[in-house]
């Protein structure tokens, strides 16, 4: 069995998408997702440029040597650019041995350990008020778990904000938009935020926010202790983690969840934080971490210190990771929940797919393979949009953390 052509197509269905098709020999085909927010074409060079070329010939059923020959024969290893085109093919070639083998991929990867995948909403609004209402309505949808994100008195354009109800796409600009933060106003506001939430709702529903690497270590440690009386799910992303042991201090001073890793590429960006229990969810993404194959790795790792899984499954993911993700999250032992932002009608019907929502649950489907697909005529009618992420500065100017 052999490769015999690996193709790349961009579409924007309301935002862009970098997908990878795979056909072998055999008629058997296989789509990965290469999606980078606000940097897609890199990723789209790297695929057309280096990678697609040392497909052609090889044996399809040989993933693992695959996967080590696209990483220690880079020579210049991880990044996003490069970790998300070995992703693209990982998640097509296990699409492919799925369907050869005429099963759902999580019953290749070793079979359930779950009827179904709790996932989380995003109920996001502009002032406190909205936020507490948009929050029920997840809820009234069947939510069990909620991500609260609102505006900031006195901060503009806060992180979380979206333009729509069910739909937050932040890439809004060909150049990247300015907005403004300030720490002090944050930290003033939250707390009352989960306050109202749990006078409102009450123990019943899982809360989770998203700091997006805003504080310091010291600030991250304040904010955990202050909401550790709403009794949140977990705290995202409270601090950069390019320096791990920046968790220390923030495990000295809160007993509040702490979750992270979106942004991680491999097994080494984590491997301190999981090892001396300085985190309990692990966010890294299948597109994001090189695919299956090393999320795999990484999650059983993870699970020796008793952390979870948390996958990163916002709409910068097409349908692709998502479907993949949600086989992944069907199997993996030590799963702990999955971000469920929700794509556009336009973005479904060019990503055809037997995933489902259902009383707070995702579903994997059934069908062969990770059950998503992807309709390259009506893709083509969404050509690609330049957009790129937001940034952020402090009121004096200062360039911060988006």
């Amino acid at each position: 069995m052999k490769i015999v052509s690996a193709r790349v197509i961009v579409t924007c269905p309301g935002r862009n998408f970098v997908t990878l098709k795979i056909e072998t020999d055999q008629g058997v085909y296989g789509i990965g997702d290469a999606t980078l927010n606000g940097r897609e074409l890199s990723v789209v060079s790297y695929l057309e440029g280096h990678v697609v070329p040392c497909l052609i010939g090889k044996d399809p059923r040989r993933i693992e040597d695959i996967w080590q020959y696209l990483y220690r024969g880079a020579y210049w290893r991880r990044g996003p650019v490069t970790m998300r085109a070995i992703a693209a093919v990982d998640v097509a070639l296990w699409d492919i041995k799925a369907k050869m083998a005429n099963m759902p991929l999580y019953d290749l990867l070793g079979g359930r350990s779950r009827d179904g995948v709790l996932v989380y909403g995003h109920a996001n609004g502009s002032d406190l008020a909205q936020t507490v209402d948009e929050v029920g309505r997840y809820i009234d949808l069947g939510y069990k778990a909620v991500r609260a994100q609102s505006g900031i008195p006195g901060i503009e354009m806060a992180y979380g904000v979206g333009r729509g109800k069910l739909f937050y796409e932040p890439a809004d600009a060909v150049l990247p938009t300015e907005t403004l933060w300030d720490t002090r106003k944050y930290l003033s506001f939250i707390p009352s935020l989960f306050e109202t939430l749990r006078d409102t709702y009450g123990a019943g529903p899982a809360l989770l926010h998203d700091v997006h690497h805003r504080l310091t270590p010291i600030e991250a440690g304040r904010l955990g202790k202050a909401l550790e009386p709403y009794d949140l799910f977990w705290m995202e992303d409270c601090t950069p983690a390019e320096n791990q042991e920046a968790f220390k201090l923030v495990r000295q001073h809160t007993t509040t969840p702490l979750a992270v890793g979106e942004i991680f590429n491999t097994i080494w960006d984590c491997k301190d934080l999981i090892q001396n229990q300085l985190i309990d969810y692990i966010r890294t993404t299948i597109v994001g971490a090189g695919g299956i194959t090393h999320l795999r790795r990484i999650a059983d790792f993870a699970a020796l210190y008793q952390v979870r899984t948390g996958c990163h499954g916002a709409t910068d993911l097409s349908p692709v990771t998502m479907g993949a993700a949600l086989h992944f999250d069907t199997w993996v032992p030590n799963f702990g929940i999955q971000e469920y932002m929700r794509h556009t009608e336009e973005t479904d019907t060019v990503f055809p797919h037997d995933y489902r929502f259902e009383n707070g649950l995702m579903h994997a489907g059934e069908a062969p393979g990770h059950g998503v697909d992807i309709d390259e005529v009506l893709a083509a009618r969404y050509p690609y949009k330049p957009a790129m992420l937001p940034v952020a500065r402090l009121e004096d100017g200062t360039m911060w953390n988006w």
